[in-house]
Parts: structure tokens; C-alpha cells; sequence
């Protein structure tokens, strides 16, 4: 039997069994392979990385779409970096918003997802409030003069071209477009797994919004079966506001969610207590 093996960090690996190669082929940006696997059924991976399972993948995108969807509460124009698969486009759309906008950096992951992973953007990149754009995130965030409710950073882990939407130019790029109420959510990497990269990324964070919000989403196919998620609200609102403003927000909408709730919501926030829920300029951001 074939094996996918995963190493991200020092010390530490994966493997998943890989019954059936369905694609590998090196774009102008990195490696994307596609398999089959008996446990999590179709993986997408970029560079030796895992980036979504036919499994999984929705626990992922509802945590880092709805969360600060519901805890905003009026969102109206999205805009997400990197997201090529459509996951997270799919599921900003089951909101009322106005817009949203998706700067992908590499056709190829949209064009190939679309291909293999039909079901995880489902009918999304021909919604008419979809604008998708094949663009470099950190040149079209400097030039770019509108301004959103919410940006999400879907991006790969910081390495090669990626690790610019870590720094802190990129952030204040992000601020600078960002309504007055705004909010932010970045990927903060494997919570076990802290590194020099994502922990200088964290600082410049909160160096740029003066604070930092963490939350975990469970996703078995990923280094320990989890990730973290870290955000800001412009106007200093809490991404984990009260559970009974969380339902009455949910029941409102009426979207379907397969892992989203009400209690994951105020549930992944609460798995920092004791750690770091939320981080405030000036204080260490390298507890968990």
C-alpha cells in the first residue's frame, strides 16, 4: 500500500494510506497532489501539505466563515485570500451579504478543485454576489480602495510566496481595508505546534489590530486533529460574543451547517481557557 507522509514540524509527522494517485502536477506556484484515501476520501494537498478532505473539510470552513459571520452580525462584503477550493466562498454565500470577493493566487487549485471536489464549493463560483479574481493577495490588498466587513485569510501555512500574508505590511493592508466594525481571521498554523514563523506572525498581528483573538476548530486530517484560528474585530468586540446573541443570530438566518452551532461556537473558544483566548497588545503571545 501506497502512504501519503505529512512533516510539517520538527519531530513530527503523518501518514495516510493513498489507495488510488488521481493527479500531481507542479503549477507556477507549488506542487498540488490529489488522491484517494480509504479514511478521509479525496485529499487535496499543496506542497506536501494537506489542505482539505472530502471528510473534514466542512468542520474547517464553517469554523472559519460562521464564527465571525455570527459574531459580527451584519456582515455585508467579504473578502477572502487564497480559498481556491471554494469551501469558505460556499459558505459565506449561505448568508444575505452583498458581496463576496476571492483573490486566489493559482487558477490551477480553483480549476482543479472544481474538478475533484465538486461537492465543497458546490454551486458558489456561479453565485452573481461572487466576484473571483486569479490575483497575487498582497499586491491587490495595496492597490485595492474598497473597504469590508470581514476579510479571511484562507492561505496556505507560511512558506514560500505565502509567508508575506504573515507579516505585518500584509496586516496593515488588511486594517486599511477593513470597515470601522470589521473583522479578521487568519489560520494560525497547529496549536502543539508553535513556530518561530507563525509566532512572529502572531506578533505582527497584534502589532497592527492590538489584539489577538484564538480559537480551535477539530479537523482530523490535520497535524494532531486540530487548528488554530486567530482574529480581531476593529471595533474590539469579542469574535465569541454571548450564546444567547449567537442563536438568536443562527435562528435568524436559518443556514445549514453540519458541525456550526451556537455551542461549538462558544466551545472553541473555550478549549483556550487556561491558555489564550484572547491577547491584547503589549502582553506575550506565545502562551497556549
Amino acid at each position: 500500500m501506497k502512504w501519503f507522509q505529512e512533516e510539517l514540524y520538527p519531530g513530527f509527522s503523518q501518514r495516510i494510506a493513498v489507495t488510488d494517485c488521481l493527479l500531481e502536477r507542479q503549477t507556477q506556484f507549488q506542487k498540488i497532489q490529489i488522491f484517494e484515501t480509504p479514511v478521509f476520501g479525496k485529499v487535496l494537498a499543496l506542497d506536501n501539505a494537506i489542505q482539505i478532505t472530502e471528510r473534514d473539510n466542512h468542520i474547517y470552513h464553517e469554523m472559519l466563515v460562521h464564527v465571525p459571520m455570527f459574531a459580527h452580525g451584519d456582515v455585508k462584503d467579504v473578502l477572502i485570500v487564497g480559498g481556491g477550493d471554494g469551501g469558505c466562498l460556499r459558505e459565506a454565500l449561505k448568508h444575505p451579504v452583498v458581496s463576496v470577493t476571492m483573490v486566489e493566487i493559482d487558477s490551477e487549485v480553483v480549476e482543479l478543485s472544481r474538478r475533484f471536489f465538486p461537492e465543497v464549493s458546490g454551486d458558489a463560483f456561479l453565485d452573481d454576489r461572487a466576484d473571483i479574481l486569479i490575483d497575487d493577495a498582497y499586491r491587490y490588498l495595496a492597490e485595492e480602495k474598497r473597504r469590508f466587513d470581514l476579510i479571511l485569510i484562507d492561505s496556505t501555512d507560511p512558506v514560500g510566496d505565502a509567508a508575506r500574508l504573515f507579516t505585518e505590511e500584509f496586516y496593515q493592508r488588511c486594517f486599511l481595508r477593513l470597515r470601522g466594525s470589521g473583522m479578521i481571521v487568519i489560520q494560525g498554523g497547529s496549536p502543539p505546534f508553535r513556530t518561530e514563523s507563525t509566532e512572529a506572525g502572531a506578533r505582527s498581528f497584534m502589532s497592527v489590530f492590538g489584539q489577538l483573538q484564538d480559537y480551535i476548530a477539530p479537523v482530523p486530517s490535520y497535524p494532531m486533529g486540530m487548528i488554530a484560528l486567530r482574529g480581531a474585530s476593529m471595533a474590539g468586540d469579542s469574535l465569541s460574543p454571548c450564546i444567547a446573541t449567537i442563536r438568536a443570530r443562527v435562528e435568524k438566518q436559518a443556514i445549514t451547517t453540519r458541525y456550526y452551532e451556537p455551542g461549538t461556537h462558544r466551545a472553541a473558544f473555550e478549549l483556550l481557557r487556561g491558555g489564550r483566548a484572547m491577547v491584547t497588545a503589549g502582553q506575550q503571545a506565545l502562551s497556549f
